[in-house]
């Protein structure tokens, strides 16, 4: 099963090209649906309007070589190792659910433009490959939903207890879970059951690319850049105009900031450890 291509058995009912012309409209769906998102919220309008005002406080010009060492190191840190969660599960999660998604994208096209009739014999890697792609989406996906959802463990909520937030993750893990049973099914030749988990298969993948625009998906187009402009307000000194050592009870912090001696005094207090006290149980 995990070497066969699943997508050649279906082209018997359902042409290549019509197979072809869904992933290109999907294509086109994250595509609007991304830049209906970014007029929506106008996040891009902010995230370059950020930029420049932080521009306007740098206290030093940052070299074409330091933003590109800059962003060798975005790409290895926040991209492909997530080095920004802190919490090892919800990274271990993270990854797993990331690479899976993006080894079933890539095979899935790989498969459906290449291999996609029954006479053309795809290479047995890139079909395990999307199994295994799909596995990993899986067990990224139901680690994260059962144990780590920050509202579970904070506020006490139910896993079955949706919100629109929750569209993202759910059609991820629908698509990755009834790819696998369909390619099951597809090989034991319960030729009834597989075309049933084909269809919830197609239904979940549609629900994904489609609602971009009310999901999480566009995140993953924003997280770069920002955490690239992160690292570069940081060498360059701006930091979005707040004060590098954060000792509030400098007088020139103070004046720079004058809620500061109105709300907690002249001498501003030891807080204590606060929520570091004790290790969060979520991310």
């Amino acid at each position: 099963m995990f070497t066969s291509n699943p997508f050649a058995e279906m082209s018997s009912l359902i042409p290549a090209a019509v197979m072809q012309g869904y992933v290109v409209l999907m294509i086109l769906l994250v595509i609007g649906g991304t830049v209906l998102d970014m007029i929506h919220k106008g996040s891009a309008k902010y995230f370059f309007a950020n930029a420049k005002a932080a521009k306007k406080n740098a206290r030093r010009e940052v070299s074409g070589g330091e933003k590109v060492s800059l962003a060798v190191q975005t790409l290895a840190n926040e991209v492909l190792t997530s080095a920004e969660f802190k919490n090892p599960k919800r990274r271990m999660s993270h990854l797993f659910t990331m690479y899976g998604f993006i080894l079933m994208v890539v095979t899935s096209a790989i498969l459906i433009f290449s291999y996609a009739t029954p006479d053309a014999q795809a290479p047995a890697l890139v079909s395990l490959l999307w199994h295994l792609g799909a596995l990993m989406l899986c067990i990224g996906g139901y680690w994260f939903w059962f144990f780590i959802r920050v509202d579970v463990f904070s506020e006490g909520k139910a896993w079955y207890q949706l919100m629109r937030a929750d569209l993202f993750i759910l059609s991820l893990l629908a698509m990755g879970t009834f790819g696998l049973v369909w390619s099951i099914t597809q090989s034991a030749g319960a030729a009834g059951w597989s075309m049933f988990f084909f269809v919830l298969f197609v239904i979940s993948s549609t629900t994904l690319f489609s609602t971009v625009m009310w999901s999480k998906f566009a995140h993953m187009f924003f997280k770069p850049a920002a955490a690239f402009q992160k690292r570069l307000i940081k060498a360059d000194g701006s930091l979005e105009n707040l004060p590098s050592d954060y000792d509030l009870t400098d007088p020139a912090v103070q004046a720079k900031y004058p809620d500061i001696p109105e709300y907690m005094g002249k001498n501003p207090p030891n807080m204590g450890l606060g929520i570091k006290r004790e290790a969060p149980g979520h991310y």
